[in-house]
């Protein structure tokens, strides 16, 4: 493989993913670029192949210690264009993990953007056009929510409407810290975090439990 290419992801060389992984990621970007001609996978800002990298691929994948590994399935809640949970599926895949990774994303053309990429990259993952917050009783591993709902409305979607999860992820911009502190003001979070790997200013929340405070 072209050691330009290799570079590219030298920030996620220490999650030891593999070099078939690293093709999985350059079709997937050749993939949304030629989508992104005729819808918004991704914002027009970056559609380009080193934005993809460095702002989507990278950034999604820092999450992969995170994941439940033992779990049978694991939900990205508003998929968009596949981040995190494409990502997440080409590496569990190179892992020769055989987790299911369910990609919720209500838009028809997003949703058939997933399927074309899961079935061209042998993906084991399952797409549900659907609103999420209409589904009730869910039950899965790991819980990924990224760039699709503030962090309060997503707690109180995870506390209502998932009758069992091992743990839930969520990536925190600038602005994190006020919503991560007011968050708190309304539940009792069981929770580690972790610095990004593609910002200074953003980091990775992972929480194991949430109480809704009285």
């Amino acid at each position: 493989m072209d050691q330009e290419i290799l570079n590219s992801y030298s920030r996620i060389n220490h999650l030891n993913v593999s070099r078939e992984t690293f093709f999985d990621f350059e079709n997937y970007i050749s993939m949304i670029l030629e989508k992104n001609k005729k819808i918004n996978i991704i914002s027009q800002k970056t559609a380009s192949k080193k934005a993809i990298i460095e702002r989507h691929i990278i950034d999604s994948a820092q999450i992969i210690d995170f994941v439940d590994l033992n779990s049978k399935t694991s939900i990205d809640i508003g998929s968009g264009g596949g981040m995190p949970g494409i990502i997440v599926a080409i590496i569990l895949k190179n892992m020769k993990n055989n987790m299911n990774v369910h990609l919720y994303e209500k838009s028809y053309h997003k949703s058939h953007f997933l399927k074309e990429v899961s079935k061209k990259l042998n993906l084991n993952t399952k797409v549900f056009q659907k609103n999420i917050f209409e589904i009730k009783n869910i039950e899965t591993g790991t819980i990924m929510s990224r760039a699709f709902k503030p962090m309060p409305v997503v707690l109180d979607l995870v506390y209502e409407n998932f009758s069992k999860y091992k743990n839930l992820i969520f990536f925190m911009g600038k602005s994190g810290k006020k919503i991560f502190e007011n968050s708190k003001k309304n539940w009792e979070l069981d929770y580690t975090e972790k610095k990004s790997l593609t910002n200074a200013d953003s980091f990775l929340i992972n929480v194991k439990k949430i109480n809704r405070k009285k």
